[in-house]
């Protein structure tokens, strides 16, 4: 049995409520010893003394047990990439040590720096056309991309739904749009109709609570509409499971809380065509083939890699995985993250990444070994994607969509198989953007990074104009 240490969380809940170490341990039943031991993580955490925890303090014992060390770790390790901290950054060590022994200043500091670079990243997209206040309020899709993160991406009340609709609905992947149908008209009176485009009023799908109609356009193919179906499901059934889970949202406007519902039923959608146990094995034995298991599920290439994104399960976890989707101008349309790899909000992302190329060569899966300025290494995919939108203008609408995972997970992947063990040579040197990357002589610079200025010498020219 893995070991459990909650050293700062403990230290974080005593304080909470005024206690000294002893005073806790006449709580818990244990001497002010033990306490100081747990709280130094040089003693692990036992049941006796965990149950005692969720009866006297009234915690969930999840929340107690539950480690975001390792997320809290990388949000730091960013931040201090940033060039504000260029002269005299922490070590790996001493970041650490901050996080258990004073978790609250740096969750504050963080806190801070997420403020200063919302204002910087508002100010870079808006100029000076809002007001300063505005400019510190992150996006419903920052908000959103935290709040999955901070859950690891998985959200096991969905999983266990989503397990349960299966089991009262058993049928094979191909089959599944019609159980679905069926469920929707004898459970809850709902109807499904798919409409000429032309009848749509270019909405992809429309539910009329009112009248129990479901209107799917013809411009979604299949696995699209059954993943709209289930999509539906989730809020005709699990509404009040959806208010539970965004009850501690940070932000509580009413268009942040419908957009973090949205995900979270797409999030059920996908439990409900991949189940975890079932998608999680064939992941496992096929050497997390995206083709292979879109076939098998029955859904697309898109859904496959979202999905991928979610396998977080404390008893049976998969790669962690970052998913980001992106137009041709590189505005970033979807992402979730359940590695330390730091995505972009706004787009602006490194030309470096072949991400981008990937429009080139339209559905190819193009390989890549990165490595980003703080010294991490990550083996990504990238391939295009179609928007299901149906239109008579010959504008391209495909999307490029880029699943990543950090360097010690790579060989788990048949896509590294022909690959020999990467050297540093064999990586890409790439960052976030322009205006947060330091690196030096870079031949796709575009813009001075913020914060610092790079030299530049009239007698000579380097390969960009920032670079001389």
């Amino acid at each position: 049995m893995q070991k459990t240490f909650i050293g700062a969380q403990l230290r974080q809940l005593r304080r909470e409520h005024g206690q000294t170490q002893a005073e806790m341990g006449r709580v818990l039943g244990v001497s002010a010893a033990y306490i100081n031991l747990l709280e130094k993580n040089q003693r692990s955490l036992s049941v006796p003394v965990l149950m005692a925890l969720a009866d006297h303090y009234n915690v969930d014992w999840r929340d107690v047990v539950m480690d975001k060390s390792a997320n809290i770790l990388a949000d730091l390790r960013n931040a201090i990439q940033d060039p504000l901290f260029a002269e005299s950054p922490p070590d790996i060590q001493e970041m650490r040590a901050a996080i258990d022994h004073a978790p609250s200043l740096v969750q504050n500091f963080l806190k801070l720096h997420q403020s200063h670079r919302t204002a910087m990243d508002n100010m870079m997209k808006i100029g000076g056309e809002r007001m300063p206040q505005e400019l510190l309020t992150s996006s419903p899709e920052t908000v959103i991309h935290d709040f999955f993160r901070d859950h690891f991406n998985y959200f096991d009340v969905l999983e266990r739904a989503a397990e349960g609709l299966s089991a009262e609905e058993p049928c094979q992947p191909y089959e599944m749009q019609a159980a679905l149908k069926q469920r929707l008209h004898s459970r809850h009176g709902i109807t499904v109709e798919t409409l000429p485009v032309e009848a749509m009023s270019e909405a992809l799908r429309i539910f009329d609570n009112d009248r129990g109609v479901i209107q799917l356009s013809e411009a979604l193919d299949f696995q699209n509409r059954t993943f709209q179906l289930a999509h539906v499901i989730c809020f005709v059934e699990l509404s009040d499971v959806l208010n539970e889970i965004t009850s501690n949202l940070s932000v509580t406007t009413e268009r942040a809380i419908s957009r973090c519902h949205v995900e979270l039923a797409n999030y059920f959608a996908a439990a409900v065509l991949m189940p975890y146990d079932a998608f999680h094995a064939m992941a496992e034995k096929s050497g997390y083939d995206i083709d292979r298991m879109a076939s098998a599920f029955a859904v697309s290439f898109e859904q496959v890699c979202q999905r991928l994104t979610t396998l977080q399960r404390e008893t049976k976890r998969g790669v962690p995985f970052f998913f980001l989707r992106v137009d041709k101008a590189g505005n970033v349309t979807k992402r979730f993250n359940a590695t330390s790899f730091n995505i972009a909000e706004y787009g602006g992302s490194c030309p470096v990444w072949n991400l981008h190329t990937a429009f080139r060569t339209p559905g190819v899966i193009l390989p890549q070994f990165v490595e980003l300025p703080d010294g991490e290494k990550f083996f990504t995919l990238a391939r295009t994607t179609e928007r299901p939108v149906y239109s008579m203008q010959t504008q391209d609408r495909r999307l490029a969509i880029s699943l990543g995972c950090e360097i010690q997970h790579a060989s788990k992947l048949i896509y590294t198989s022909s690959f020999q063990k990467p050297v540093d040579e064999n990586f890409s040197k790439i960052g976030i953007n322009c205006y947060l990357c330091l690196r030096h002589n870079c031949s796709q610079r575009a813009h001075d990074p913020l914060f610092t200025e790079l030299t530049t010498d009239p007698s000579r020219r380097g390969e960009t104009r920032y670079e001389s």
